[in-house]
């Protein structure tokens, strides 16, 4: 409670300069009037003392402070006055409309201006000279002004304040924007990682265990084959990501994307990884072969999708057909995977649940929708469809 009335370095340097001023004045014998019916020259120290103490209060109570320094304004003309007690109201008025409340600010300055007005007629009408224009002249000087300035240094100081709020407000913005950003790019490295290494550590997982539980030496030597044709497709997926990762390499052009046109190379490598757990694996592609190129974002998609598909075919799907469908009405592309649904003997591979994932976050940024579970085959046995539908040319028009 007491260090918030405390004045500050400001107030009571204003304080003590002023009160010192004051004394100069005073034996100096410099006064602003006659002094009755004061006239004791004493007296005039008395306003001063209380002005100088309406100083200290300038800042943490300034109603109070321009309370106490009107009352010794007031009390100094009937005294022989001080050129000090004047110059420190005008400090205290100006305080009171910088450092008081809002209401006190927007009332002091209109205040001030009917009370230099109403002074101003009524010493015209009282003495009937020119000459009494002045006493409102310094009136307003006293009072009118100081407080008029307040007002343009609050408005001043608001103004930068609010620019300071808007400032920090917008780098907090910035700084959310860039969090996004880093997470949704994190999101986008990891679905091209899985995506890109599933299908081969897949395979690497399944050869190996085939090669480990089988003891027979073609069956190894074929696994082994397969591992290191996956171990070296792998690393070169994983070389090819952490380029594009990399800031400042050597090489500088970006690395072609994979399209629908690599999907021929895709299924031999499923059907070369697949062969021992039984999975055939086609490709039926209806569009027309002379229909206009799809749009690089959605070509990145559609494959994707089948890569993963696949994979999960490799992973879990019962021994029979794996059909990859493509397809394109108007402007929506079609992508299906069917495959056997059930349980295989031999060796598999653990699975994430990320692919499904990864699948539907590629489909929703495009648009589009996507779909996969179980549903009845034809033959009664069922089969695993996953099925997404992606637009292209409102993708074009996104870009």
């Amino acid at each position: 409670m007491l260090t918030s009335i405390r004045p500050d370095r400001d107030a009571v340097t204003l304080a003590v300069s002023g009160l010192l001023g004051g004394l100069l004045l005073w034996l100096l014998g410099l006064h602003t009037q006659g002094g009755d019916p004061f006239s004791a020259p004493w007296v005039t120290l008395v306003p001063l003392t209380a002005m100088a103490a309406a100083e200290l209060l300038r800042r943490n109570a300034p109603r109070t402070a321009l309370a106490v320094g009107t009352l010794a304004l007031v009390a100094d003309q009937f005294t022989r006055g001080s050129l000090a007690t004047i110059l420190m109201f005008t400090d205290v008025m100006y305080a009171a409309v910088l450092y008081g409340t809002p209401a006190a600010a927007r009332r002091l300055p209109v205040a001030t201006l009917l009370v230099t007005v109403a002074s101003t007629i009524g010493f015209l009408a009282w003495f009937r000279k020119p000459e009494a224009l002045l006493i409102g002249l310094v009136i307003g000087l006293v009072s009118f002004i100081p407080a008029l300035t307040g007002v343009s240094v609050r408005s001043h100081r608001t103004a930068a304040d609010a620019a300071r709020l808007a400032a920090a407000q917008t780098a907090r913005l910035a700084e959310m924007d860039r969090t996004q950003a880093v997470i949704a790019e994190r999101a986008r490295m990891a679905r091209e990682l899985h995506d890109m290494v599933a299908n081969h550590l897949s395979a690497v997982a399944i050869h190996s265990t085939a090669a480990l539980s089988i003891d027979d030496a073609e069956t190894s030597r074929n696994a082994l084959k397969v591992i290191r044709e996956n171990s070296v497709e792998g690393l070169a997926e994983m070389r090819r990501l952490i380029g594009l990762l990399r800031e400042g390499g050597e090489d500088d052009a970006p690395a072609a994307a994979p399209t629908l046109a690599a999907l021929d190379t895709l299924i031999e490598q499923t059907n070369a990884n697949g062969a021992s757990g039984g999975l055939v694996c086609t490709l039926e592609d209806t569009r027309d072969p002379g229909a206009d190129a799809l749009p690089t974002p959605v070509e990145l998609a559609a494959y994707r999708i089948v890569q993963e598909s696949l994979t999960n075919a490799l992973k879990h799907a019962a021994p029979g057909p794996v059909v990859v469908r493509l397809g394109r009405s108007g402007e929506l592309l079609t992508v299906e995977v069917t495959s056997v649904f059930g349980s295989r003997t031999g060796p598999t591979a653990p699975g994430s649940g990320a692919g499904l994932v990864g699948m539907r976050e590629r489909v929703a940024l495009l648009g589009g929708t996507f779909g996969a579970g179980a549903e009845p085959g034809g033959d009664g046995a069922k089969i695993w469809r996953v099925r997404a539908e992606l637009p292209v040319r409102e993708r074009e028009m996104r870009e």
